[in-house]
């Protein structure tokens, strides 16, 4: 019984999966349909007779804004590490006072919506002349990583034995040595699970880049693909590869750093 119950649930498991991966594949099958196949009823599940007009489109047209992206993606993960690192081994080791409080602080923080935000640096951009720049995109996609990240390495570098923190000040480290030389050294997985996460928001973000940048020249590729949308036609094609071509960097680092961030995400989650 026990063996039945176990294929029932994997085939139910792999059912759910399909399910959810259907999107996905549809996807790529739009990207190889040819524009006069795209009303065709009923929709073919194959792109039978598929065209490459999409991908030329996206490679011809989209690579600038694949950049941009790239350079918003890597400026925030960096700006991002440069202040919530810092900020979470205070939280965690230094303790000062009033961390309590702002570690309830950062935590509402996340739940304010990223238009209101937007808004509100709308006008601080314009007046500081940082409106439709790339600094500025950086800058705004950060406030939405921080206060995540420091929560999440808070939690991880609480975990770090006070003994190895005492050893390095035995041997003469300062506060800063330690940081650097112990403390981000061993937080190596918790480090890369919030870059990730962190390139992931910015490289999908829309409503900062909308609102921001929505004229400038430095448009991240979630911008870029409303280039085939028109009032009377759509490029779905084109709109679908570019889509794919923009997921794989994604998931190659999803693929990549898998194993850091299982451990990162469950690291301090249970104490001795």
């Amino acid at each position: 019984m026990s063996t039945v119950r176990r294929r029932g649930k994997t085939v139910i498991g792999l059912v759910l999966t399909a399910v959810m991966l259907f999107p996905v594949y549809w996807m790529i099958n739009v990207s190889f349909t040819r524009d006069q196949d795209m009303r065709k009823s009923p929709p073919s599940l194959f792109p039978a007779g598929g065209t490459l007009e999409g991908y030329r489109a996206v490679f011809d047209q989209q690579l600038p804004y694949l950049g941009n992206s790239m350079v918003v993606g890597l400026g925030t993960v960096a700006l991002t590490l440069l202040i919530a690192a810092p900020a979470a081994y205070s939280l965690a080791k230094l303790r000062p006072r009033g961390s309590g409080v702002l570690s309830f602080v950062l935590l509402i923080a996340q739940m304010i919506p990223g238009i209101i935000m937007a808004m509100g640096f709308y006008a601080v951009f314009l007046g500081a002349g940082v409106l439709n720049t790339v600094p500025g995109l950086i800058v705004a996609d950060s406030t939405l990583a921080v206060p995540f990240a420091v929560l999440v390495l808070t939690t991880f570098m609480s975990g770090i034995p006070e003994e190895l923190l005492q050893a390095a000040r035995v041997d003469g480290a300062g506060s800063l040595r330690t940081f650097r030389s112990i403390v981000l050294p061993v937080s190596r997985n918790a480090l890369i699970t919030v870059s990730l996460f962190t390139f992931l928001w910015a490289w999908s973000d829309f409503i900062f880049a909308s609102t921001l940048d929505g004229g400038g020249r430095r448009q991240p590729i979630t911008l870029g693909i409303y280039h085939y949308i028109g009032n009377n036609n759509q490029q779905w094609n084109a709109i679908m590869a570019t889509a794919v071509v923009a997921s794989v960097p994604a998931a190659v680092l999803l693929v990549i750093a898998q194993r850091y961030v299982a451990a990162g995400v469950t690291a301090g989650a249970v104490k001795n």
